[in-house]
């Protein structure tokens, strides 16, 4: 199988940003007539339950199953492949109508209600009681916060603590079991794009080594149904568990064992709490809930900062997070690194299992 390499990754924020590092490459195969493939991650405002298509990718999954598609392409000989998401969240629909997109599971199902029913049915399936639950949610968004405010700092953005932190009023409970910092749901224009190309290309390109990101494994696993008549099969996760297993074996190596000893970086997906927890739980990085604030406070989970801080819309957080787990691959002196992605109500999980050439 021909390797699949990310050679350029770019976003821009809320005006922040510059996809130019993705755009000047494009240019560049363009002038050496090397065909491009697009894949597309779906706004807002496509229709949630119309029929999949094969370029086009909804749910906070898609991004990891665009990057299998990509590996895929590539294997069969396309050349490259860039995978597109933009989401103009904030400028670009109405409140009524922007609220009224969001409500995949009808009027009648609001998110905030789906997500606190997984958390209680996943209390019930870890044998756990609320506080626990509580006292490890914050110590999710504590974790979040840390790494937030560190990549910040290593901008050269001067910030303190209080000027990254959500309002008094975000700290407060919307649901019995979530506070409005623990369900994320970002309010902000995104566009962001990753550059993937097989070896041959790689080489035109005149990509230094220091810039190749190999895929080297991706798990994608799903649930034949979404919605509030799985979430009792959603909470055992062993789909999740699945994807990840299917990712290390496709990647040769001990991600849990790399992690702990410091050679590996990790972008979970943050949405809700559950979701962290089930990750860690299932990836054998904590055997036990009740362990995770102890972990947290050695060990960062993300490499963006979370959802709720650094942000990026619907059906984009994973996007985000191989875009940012490039950038940081490629700036450090670590040199692997996984991305989780979960769709809907966790009937989607995806796993990549990234790693920089070596010099």
């Amino acid at each position: 199988m021909s390797q699949a390499y990310l050679v350029a990754a770019a976003k821009i924020a809320d005006g922040e940003g510059s996809m130019a590092s993705v755009e000047d490459r494009i240019q560049q195969l363009n002038a050496l007539g090397i065909p491009l493939h697009t894949l597309n991650i779906e706004p807002l405002n496509s229709d949630w339950n119309a029929p999949e298509q094969p370029d086009f990718f909804r749910s906070g999954c898609g991004p990891i199953e665009a990057l299998e598609r990509a590996r895929k392409l590539i294997s069969e000989g396309t050349p490259a492949v860039v995978i597109r998401g933009e989401d103009l969240i904030k400028s670009g629909y109405p409140r009524d109508e922007r609220l009224q997109l969001m409500a995949v599971y009808g009027d009648d199902y609001p998110l905030t209600q789906a997500y606190d029913d997984v958390a209680q049915q996943f209390i019930q399936h870890q044998q756990i009681d609320a506080d626990t639950f509580y006292a490890t949610a914050e110590a999710l968004f504590e974790n979040y916060q840390r790494t937030y405010l560190k990549n910040l700092e290593a901008n050269n953005v001067v910030v303190d603590a209080s000027q990254a932190t959500p309002d008094v009023r975000w700290f407060e409970r919307i649901t019995p079991l979530f506070r409005g910092v623990d369900c994320a749901n970002p309010l902000v224009d995104f566009t962001g794009a990753v550059l993937v190309c097989n070896a041959e290309t790689t080489a035109a390109l005149e990509i230094p080594q220091q810039a190749r990101v190999a895929v080297k494994g991706v798990g994608l696993g799903r649930l034949p149904v979404d919605g509030k008549e799985a979430i009792e099969t959603i909470v055992r996760y062993d789909h999740m568990e699945s994807a990840y297993q299917q990712a290390c074996t496709q990647a040769d190596f001990d991600f849990r064992d790399a992690f702990m000893h410091g050679e590996a970086l990790l972008d979970t997906y943050t949405c809700y709490p559950v979701v962290p927890m089930a990750f860690l739980l299932k990836t054998g990085l904590v055997d036990r809930i009740e362990r995770i604030p102890a972990f947290l406070k050695e060990y960062e989970i993300t490499v963006t900062g979370g959802m709720n801080l650094a942000r990026a819309p619907w059906n984009n957080p994973a996007l985000n997070g191989l875009i940012c787990m490039y950038q940081k691959l490629t700036s450090s002196d670590i040199n692997l690194g996984a991305v989780h992605g979960n769709g809907g109500l966790g009937y989607r999980q995806g796993v990549a299992i990234l790693a920089r050439e070596a010099d």
